[in-house]
């Protein structure tokens, strides 16, 4: 069975409505001040500020508006868990971790700003994404809040993105199977992509008894996003990608390409695709930006 024929336009409406509607929160919520903290809080804006695909506020704002969720509220979430995923990315590219000097296409902040404000820019997103979910203009119940809390730091920690960036440093000095490659990437990207779904749930008083399928949707489309990533570090544009490429293979570590070949993993992510879309066969139009950007991930070029 193929996928469904969906609205070619929906993604493309889909996110660039979240990617105005985020970067105008964050330009609400990070006024530049007029004393020394100001060179901090425009490193942070520079991070979060005009870039990235915004896929996971996508999935948060999409999966609280099946559920009858205020937007503004759940816009407020997305920005929280957008702020956690900037701030890895800061720290990612720091030259203890990674080293990159570029990210959507842009110096990153530790080479606009210097380390030591980078370090700092990347600590003060991972407290702003806390302020906000406990925020009662987040949700009024205080009781989501908390579920809120404790769903995003699961997720950001030792057991969730932190994790698996460990696993990640470790990949480049041990032989990593293809089982340990999955749990890593399920860490590192498909905790966060998880934790969107999820949060869109929560927010929308949905049971977690009734959470079952959208977590499966999540984790197929986490893991057909992670081989899409190493296609494109494997054969992408770096142009396109706004970022270096083919690091992983000059470090020597295993992803799903190099354990699959190419040809393998291409058609992996593909069934992860049809996968996840058939998890939302109980939903209607509802669900279609959701079946479309499942779709977007093993698809895109960047």
């Amino acid at each position: 069975m193929g996928l469904p024929l969906l609205d070619t336009d929906v993604l493309p409406r889909g996110l660039a409505r979240i990617q105005a509607e985020v970067d105008e929160a964050f330009d609400s919520f990070l006024p530049v001040p007029d004393d020394p903290r100001a060179r901090l809080v425009q490193a942070m804006r520079h991070a979060v500020i005009g870039g990235g695909k915004r896929v996971r506020p996508l999935l948060l704002v999409t999966v609280a508006e099946m559920h009858n969720v205020d937007r503004a509220a759940a816009v407020r979430a997305a920005c929280a868990i957008e702020a956690i995923h900037a701030y890895s990315l800061v720290h990612d590219d720091l030259p203890c971790m990674d080293d990159d000097a570029m990210r959507h296409g842009k110096p990153s902040t530790h080479v606009a700003f210097g380390e030591a404000v980078a370090v700092l820019a990347g600590d003060s997103l991972h407290a702003l994404a806390f302020e906000i979910l406990a925020d009662p203009a987040t949700s009024g119940d205080p009781f989501v809040r908390v579920d809120l809390v404790r769903c995003l730091a699961t997720a950001s920690g030792h057991d969730g993105m932190a994790g698996g960036q460990m696993m990640d440093i470790a990949a480049e000095e041990a032989e990593f199977d293809l089982h340990t490659v999955i749990r890593l990437q399920e860490l590192k990207t498909g905790a966060l992509l998880g934790a969107a779904v999820e949060m869109g749930a929560i927010l929308g008083h949905v049971p977690e008894e009734g959470r079952g399928l959208l977590r499966a949707y999540a984790r197929d489309i986490g893991l057909a996003f992670q081989i899409a990533d190493d296609l494109l570090d494997h054969e992408g544009d770096e142009a396109l990608a706004g970022k270096a490429l083919r690091k992983d293979a000059d470090a020597g570590k295993a992803t799903f390409v190099s354990l699959m070949g190419a040809e393998a993993a291409r058609t992996q992510a593909r069934a992860l695709s049809e996968q996840a879309i058939g998890h939302l066969a109980q939903h209607g139009p509802e669900a279609d930006l959701l079946r479309a950007l499942a779709r977007y991930v093993v698809e895109r070029d960047r």
